[in-house]
């Protein structure tokens, strides 16, 4: 009853695998388009303007649309999960939840904003990493302490991309993907799947 009150305890381990997927799904359309535009710059000899700032907007539009699919997935699995408990999806808990979790996130948001404004590619997905794992860990104190220890290796993975951005896109596939994929299949076994059983 503690838990309960204290800690929003509906969160899905399928909402993680679901994100991991969808994450993935971007990163091999990413994956693609930037093979195709180095393919044109050796065709052409050097990189062109247009060329380049199109680039750039397929992949915000790429990022924003993973981003949506992966909400609207982890509100249904969410929402599925408090129905079945009977428990309330919006309540004061998961109110301090939420701006826990945005206060990192949304001051991310504007610094990754900030650093394409100064054109610093490079330091895009460590960025997102590191406020992304921040986040978690910021709002692991109102939900399931196990997302705090995603959020450490979230925070690891963009440190350590900071050392190797030509591999960026490799260590966004496995922060946003991989990592969810595994974190959400361990929650849904220990939350989801052994509730059903005792």
């Amino acid at each position: 009853m503690m838990e309960r009150s204290s800690r929003f305890i509906s969160l899905s381990g399928l909402s993680g695998v679901s994100a991991g997927v969808f994450a993935l799904i971007g990163a091999y359309i990413a994956h693609l388009w930037l093979g195709g535009y180095h393919q044109g710059y050796n065709n052409r000899g050097g990189y062109a303007g247009e060329d380049f700032h199109s680039l750039i907007l397929k992949l915000l539009l790429l990022a924003a649309s993973v981003l949506a699919c992966a909400l609207a997935l982890a509100f249904y699995f969410t929402w599925k999960k408090t129905k079945n408990n009977k428990l309330p999806m919006w309540d004061h808990t998961s109110k301090k939840l939420l701006i826990n979790l945005l206060i990192p996130l949304v001051t991310g948001g504007f610094f990754v904003l900030g650093l394409l404004y100064q054109h610093e590619w490079l330091l895009v997905a460590p960025a997102c990493l590191v406020f992304y794992g921040l986040a978690l860990v910021n709002a692991s104190k109102y939900t399931l302490s196990d997302i705090r220890y995603i959020g450490f290796f979230e925070i690891a993975m963009g440190l350590a991309n900071i050392f190797y951005p030509d591999y960026s896109l490799y260590f966004w596939a496995v922060g946003f993907g991989v990592l969810h994929i595994v974190y959400g299949l361990i929650m849904w076994w220990k939350y989801d799947m052994k509730s059903k059983y005792n």
